[in-house]
């Protein structure tokens, strides 16, 4: 893949630019054993308390990855490096289970993943989320999930398994509906036509299955919301939502470069169409308001989207609301061999 610049990472008091040719960027995986398994979300924009990522970084490389930021705490940028430099939690399903068996966890649901895709392509060798999945099996407690990658494919028996004793709800995210265009700006992630058949490998399981249409791109692919959703119910999804392209500030510069190199024709009719969602500017930080738009050409989009969705017996539901079961329990205690004599 070639380098993406990485924006000014705000946590470095200086940095030195040179005026050199980047090499190819290569991965770089770097192995970690975490503290905890568990992250807790307060924001009030977000669905959903406790969340599992066993990856931080993602090589899907999506352009406007929101969790980009996030990798800067690391002291990485959130260009390439974000692409290219990931964290493996080797640890990840020992700490979920200890989290699991402490006289606190009352079986709330636990969603994968909250920042980082949970089925990113380390995940085939690593295998890091399937086995946090087996725990939330072995103790029955509510999943749901998010991804962009038909590797969930691989976990459907798993998947089936928490659906018939406890809860589960995957969510394939699929903004577009075209595959050239998904390559362009989500190089890495599996192919929109791949995520549609693998709604309907979970479907055909028995697993809640729908889709996300995120981000919403205006004046990029905000006329491939219709396709979008006609294809997913014809595969079998229960539910959908949209949420409005975000840029925070380290994910802009990223983004842009994609765009203009991808869609240079484009990129200053996708600014302006941004820019008439957001009362001027191209993102908005506000809770309540980063996740949607404002305005005329975002109440069509809204519009469309519910009518259609409506249309077609799609739920709108996003990631994460609680589930509402009482399944969970800790499963009885091995006894000690002696405890035989």
């Amino acid at each position: 893949m070639r380098r993406v610049a990485n924006p000014p990472n705000p946590f470095h008091e200086a940095r030195v630019e040179l005026e050199v040719l980047a090499p190819e960027a290569r991965l770089e995986v770097y192995e970690q054993e975490t503290k905890s398994a568990l992250s807790k979300n307060d924001s009030p924009d977000i669905g959903f308390t406790w969340s599992v990522n066993p990856y931080r970084g993602c090589f899907h490389a999506c352009a406007y990855c929101y969790a980009r930021p996030s990798h800067q705490y690391l002291g990485f940028g959130a260009g390439t490096d974000f692409d290219r430099k990931i964290v493996v939690k080797t640890n990840i399903a020992e700490r979920l289970r200890a989290a699991f068996e402490k006289k606190s966890w009352t079986g709330e649901t636990v969603v994968f993943s909250g920042n980082t895709d949970c089925y990113q392509p380390l995940e085939a060798s690593y295998e890091l989320t399937r086995a946090c999945l087996e725990v939330c099996v072995e103790y029955r407690n509510p999943v749901s999930m998010i991804t962009k990658s038909k590797l969930v494919r691989r976990d459907v028996d798993l998947l089936a398994r928490l659906t018939e004793e406890a809860a589960c709800c995957v969510t394939i995210s699929v903004p577009f509906a075209d595959d050239a265009m998904a390559r362009a700006i989500e190089p890495n992630a599996s192919p929109p036509s791949k995520r549609l058949e693998t709604v309907r490998i979970l479907a055909e399981a028995g697993v809640d299955v729908g889709v996300s249409l995120g981000p919403i791109i205006p004046g990029l692919n905000d006329d491939q919301i219709l396709p979008v959703l006609e294809r997913a119910a014809e595969a079998g999804a229960k539910h959908a939502f949209p949420i409005l392209l975000r840029l925070p500030k380290e994910v802009r510069p990223v983004f842009e470069q994609r765009l203009e190199e991808a869609y240079p024709l484009r990129a200053d009719k996708v600014r302006s169409a941004i820019r008439q969602m957001r009362d001027g500017k191209l993102n908005d930080a506000r809770f309540g308001q980063r996740m949607r738009g404002s305005g005329p050409r975002w109440a069509i989009i809204e519009e469309l989207f519910t009518k259609q969705a409506r249309r077609l017996g799609l739920r709108r539901r996003q990631v994460g609301r609680e589930l509402n079961v009482s399944t969970f329990r800790r499963p009885p205690k091995q006894r000690a061999q002696l405890d035989l004599f």
